[in-house]
């Protein structure tokens, strides 16, 4: 019994690995499909498809709660405004002004932001680590948007993507601090189900005054195909073990996984979508990659000790 639940323990920490290969290929999936469809219509197509095949999975499964959902409404909500529809609507948007590579790379930072917000608001405890982590992630970000260019830092000329990708990352690490606070008491099932629904309905809503859903049936094969990795890939599947992960690792841990969504995404863009990357972006990934792999390790270590000294007392 002891070995299975040992396993069974140590399988999200694998199934975790392929969050963010999922999410690393949507960015550059996503920019491809928008020079086809409308940004926002096409993050309305995506977890449209995603919210009804995830209600009829939950559905069949007999998690479909509404006790529970009615119990648990406004941190449901707002995990719906926050991570699904202000964060998909300011992705697909900032795409159309930045690159994969460098929304990727500000996204990066989101794990010390959801460790910072645990510490001022779930009361986690501030460290030194926690500190430099910060600062090294930042620094990283910052040489990222300006490129290396002087000229940019003197006159804080910033694209206009970047800036909406630095929103994003704040919804996205709202989205994580309040779904830690919310699978308490709701199923990570029921909670990405649920939160990809009523997500879906507010960007379906904005959708039909950008218009172009008329173009969504003459989409190229190469959209379709991506579309379907979207759906299916970065939103069903990534969504679900994020949110599995956010309840049985914690929001810190769980978000130490977000330092490979931009390796995935440079790797991913520069194969099949003919990007370039070039060694101030190279400079940027190590510098955020150091600053959250400080923070997160150094915070996760506590939480593993814990967890050890809890199996071994039920033993």
């Amino acid at each position: 019994m002891k070995t299975e639940t040992a396993n069974k323990d140590w399988s999200i920490y694998i199934w975790m690995f392929t969050v963010p290969l999922f999410w690393g290929g949507a960015f550059g999936a996503a920019q491809h499909v928008i020079t086809e469809v409308p940004p926002i219509t096409a993050a309305a197509f995506r977890f449209g498809t995603a919210g009804l095949i995830l209600f009829v999975f939950t559905l069949l499964r007999g998690e479909w709660q509404v006790a529970e959902m009615k119990k648990h409404w406004l941190g449901l909500l707002l995990m719906s405004v926050t991570g699904v529809f202000a964060y998909n609507a300011l992705f697909f948007i900032g795409l159309s002004y930045t690159s994969a590579i460098n929304g990727s790379l500000i996204m990066a930072i989101s794990p010390v932001l959801i460790t910072l917000g645990a510490v001022l608001f779930l009361k986690e405890s501030w460290n030194k680590k926690l500190g430099i982590g910060l600062l090294l992630s930042l620094s990283g970000v910052f040489l990222v948007i300006v490129k290396g260019s002087w000229e940019a830092m003197t006159s804080l000329s910033f694209n206009a993507g970047d800036l909406l990708f630095l929103s994003a990352l704040l919804c996205w690490a709202l989205y994580g601090l309040i779904g830690k606070v919310v699978m308490k008491g709701v199923s990570p099932l029921l909670t990405t189900a649920s939160t990809t629904m009523a997500g879906a309905f507010f960007l379906i809503v904005w959708s039909f005054t950008a218009g172009g859903w008329d173009r969504v049936p003459h989409m190229s094969g190469q959209a379709w195909g991506e579309m379907a990795y979207m759906t299916i890939f970065a939103t069903i599947l990534a969504f679900f073990l994020w949110n599995q992960g956010i309840h049985r690792l914690g929001a810190s841990k769980a978000s130490i996984y977000m330092n490979l969504v931009p390796i995935n995404a440079c790797w991913i863009a520069v194969l099949f979508y003919g990007s370039s990357m070039t060694w101030v972006q190279c400079i940027g990934i190590v510098l955020v990659i150091a600053g959250v792999c400080m923070v997160t390790l150094g915070s996760g270590r506590k939480a593993t000790d814990r967890r050890a000294e809890q199996i071994v007392g039920r033993g």
